[in-house]
């Protein structure tokens, strides 16, 4: 096995009394894609502003390519490439003029500069609007933007902050599109989100809450460890039937939310067992396939939701 490109080791991080990170361990492959999903206030935003080396950190915690970030910074940074959840471009100026500026502040200048201003243009599809003011652009066009501008400098590992912020469906499909060629091409990409959809496209997950890392795994490996179908039952009386289904099932039952859930194999031929005993007690039923959410509930004891405090990311 190569090397992993990126290695963290037992990285805590806090705001005055707050602990935003607890004990966090962990290693990217090269050439992942590599997800960390979680609600606000689970972390995940705290450690994507460590990786992008904006959060002072004591040495020995994180290495990125080999190289410790709290004492090799100015060297991590030549080799990575940041896309913020906020926009950072100037929409003043022109989407070519973005890059030109961007690409000064590494050191680019003349023939090369331009060559690869015209490549990453070209690779997100909006070359031949090059010239227009960034001001004038949707949403999803000053995403390509700024996916042009992370890729300037051909970065080793991108880093992705809620890509998806502000896209519509199609353009959320041209986005993971594009990460896949980058892939292909051979460059790591670690991207935080709270969107299920999106951290099932990724190649190894971390589930974060509450500043830990609570699984680690491949989204088809984190289902599997669900017992079976999942059924959740709507109920006014959640108590007395979990209580019902416990003492004549000898199953595990959960309330969140005011709903009972449960877990077995087979759910489909259950499902009628449960309605006969349990009669006039149920409202309704559903059945479904274990998902990421559901993974999220079963190693935090409680529903995917986001947090209150803006600043416990």
């Amino acid at each position: 096995m190569p090397n992993p490109i990126v290695e963290i080791k037992s990285l805590s991080h806090s705001y005055g009394q707050r602990a935003a990170l607890v004990d966090v361990s962990l290693q990217v492959n090269p050439g992942e894609i590599f997800g960390f999903l979680g609600p606000n206030g689970s972390g995940k935003t705290t450690l994507f502003r460590i990786l992008s080396t904006l959060i002072a950190i004591p040495p020995g915690h994180v290495r990125m390519m080999e190289m410790d970030i709290a004492t090799e910074r100015d060297e991590v940074r030549r080799h990575i490439g940041v896309v913020f959840q906020s926009p950072s471009l100037d929409k003043q100026l022109t989407a070519e003029e973005n890059l030109r500026h961007h690409g000064h502040l590494y050191g680019l200048h003349g023939r090369e500069l331009r060559e690869r201003i015209d490549q990453m243009l070209s690779r997100v599809g909006i070359n031949d609007r090059r010239r227009e003011i960034v001001g004038d652009f949707s949403g999803g066009m000053r995403r390509r933007v700024e996916l042009a501008k992370g890729m300037l400098t051909t970065p080793k590992i991108l880093l992705l902050d809620e890509p998806s912020t502000g896209l519509d469906p199609t353009a959320r499909i041209d986005l993971w599109r594009y990460l896949r060629e980058l892939q292909e091409q051979g460059v790591t990409i670690l991207v935080t989100t709270h969107l299920m959809d999106e951290a099932d496209r990724c190649s190894r997950l971390a589930i974060m809450d509450r500043g830990r890392l609570v699984a680690c795994d491949t989204p088809q490996a984190l289902k599997e460890r669900i017992g079976g179908d999942v059924i959740t039952l709507a109920t006014r009386e959640a108590k007395q039937v979990a209580d019902l289904i416990q003492d004549r099932f000898q199953m595990k039952t959960e309330i969140l939310d005011g709903v009972v859930r449960l877990e077995r194999q087979r759910g489909h031929e259950f499902v009628p067992q449960l309605i006969e005993a349990l009669p006039g007690l149920i409202d309704s039923v559903s059945l479904g396939k274990p998902t990421l959410e559901d993974v999220f509930i079963q190693v935090t004891g409680r529903v995917f939701r986001e947090e209150e405090s803006a600043d416990a990311k």
